[in-house]
Order: C-alpha cells, then structure tokens, then sequence
C-alpha cells in the first residue's frame, strides 16, 4: 500500500485576522471569492455538499454554486437525486469550499430551502441546450444499464421538446440558509488561522477557534 504518512506542507500564502476580516461571513467570503477568481483558481465555485439521510448516514459530493447573497447559497440539481431526497428529508446541509492554491477553506452550515418556481426557470433558460436537455435525460443517483440509456435520453428529449425545451417539474434550486460560517486559512507549523461566525439572535458573533 502507498504510505502517504510522511505527505507534508507548509502553509504560506496569506494569513487571517480579526483586524482584516470583515464584520459579516458574507462580505468575507464575497472578498474571498472575487481573490480566488482573480488568482485564476481552478473552479473556484466547487463545492462540497454534505447531507444526511433518514437513518444518520452522511453522503458528500461536489456540486457548483451558481450565486449567494444575503438570502443564502444557490445550487441547481435533480429534486429526484440521492441529495434531493435527503434534503427533503432533513433540510439542513453543510458546504465546502477548498481553494487549494490559495490554502483556503471556507465551512458554510445552515437550513435549505428550494428557490421558487420563477428563480429556478430563469437559471435554467440561461444553461446551454446540452445541458437542458441534460436534465430530462438523466434519472439521477439511479441505476441504469449502460451509458446508452442517457444517449438514448437525451435524444428523446431533443426530439420532443426541440430547441426549446421546460425545466423538468423534478428539476431546480436549493438555497442554503447560513447559521454557521467558517474562514480557514492555512499557517506555517500547523498554527492555522480560523475564525467562526455564528448566528446568535439575528446578529453575527464573530469568534476565532483554535486550529
């Protein structure tokens, strides 16, 4: 087996501190992700989407952030999902983001809420044709044969619906409602800087933890 024990860096490129930081987690992390499209992060809008099923078990997997403001995180996928289910199941999820280069990572917690109807057609009718269509094809998180049955799909869905094909009803956003933000950036000797900011009556308490 690969020993992957001895893998070590050092963490150099930047620091975070109380005194820089801002007041509110989104104007920091709205500071955070204009750096890292500016340093030519490689898709700095990946993120990891932790959920939870009925009976405890988490799952993770990598979705895109297609906006945030002060109403939360936006994210589109299949309602049908694996990660739709459990979030209609137990709405409450936790990001990720992880900008190696920049030795950044940012922790976002909170309820999810699925955008209304108009805010769901609007993104879709902006996605390539491909990708529209895309979204009729493919049952996701479900067994399927072969990579056939998207192809086959997928045009079945283009003959249908042509160039301009509805959002499917199974289709749309989520939005994260943040109560627990985390800004983590990497120091030398393991001495990282972190700092929390939690929602305590309706006012950001700003707090840093030990690495």
């Amino acid at each position: 087996m690969t020993n992957l024990s001895q893998l070590r860096k050092s963490y150099e490129a930047g620091e975070l501190d109380e005194v820089r930081a801002a007041n509110e987690p989104l104007r920091q992390f709205d500071a955070w992700m204009q750096e890292a499209l500016r340093a030519g992060v490689p898709e700095p809008n990946a993120m990891t989407l932790a959920t939870v099923s009925a009976d405890g078990r988490p799952s993770t997997r990598v979705v895109l952030i297609k906006g945030f403001d002060e109403r939360g995180i936006v994210w589109y996928t299949n309602y049908a999902s694996r990660k739709g289910r459990e979030l209609a199941g137990h709405p409450h999820a936790a990001l990720q983001f992880h900008w190696v280069e920049m030795e950044r990572v940012v922790r976002i917690e909170g309820r999810v809420e699925r955008t209304d109807a108009a805010e769901s057609d609007a993104y879709y009718a902006s996605r390539p044709l491909d990708s529209r269509l895309g979204a009729w094809a493919s049952p996701q998180s479900e067994v399927i044969s072969s990579r056939a049955v998207l192809v086959a799909n997928a045009a079945r869905a283009a003959a249908e619906h042509g160039l301009h094909p509805p959002r499917p009803p199974h289709w749309g956003g989520f939005r994260l409602v943040p109560d627990r933000w985390e800004f983590w950036q990497g120091r030398k000797s393991r001495l990282h800087d972190r700092l929390s900011y939690r929602l305590v009556d309706g006012q950001w308490l700003r707090e840093r933890l030990a690495p």
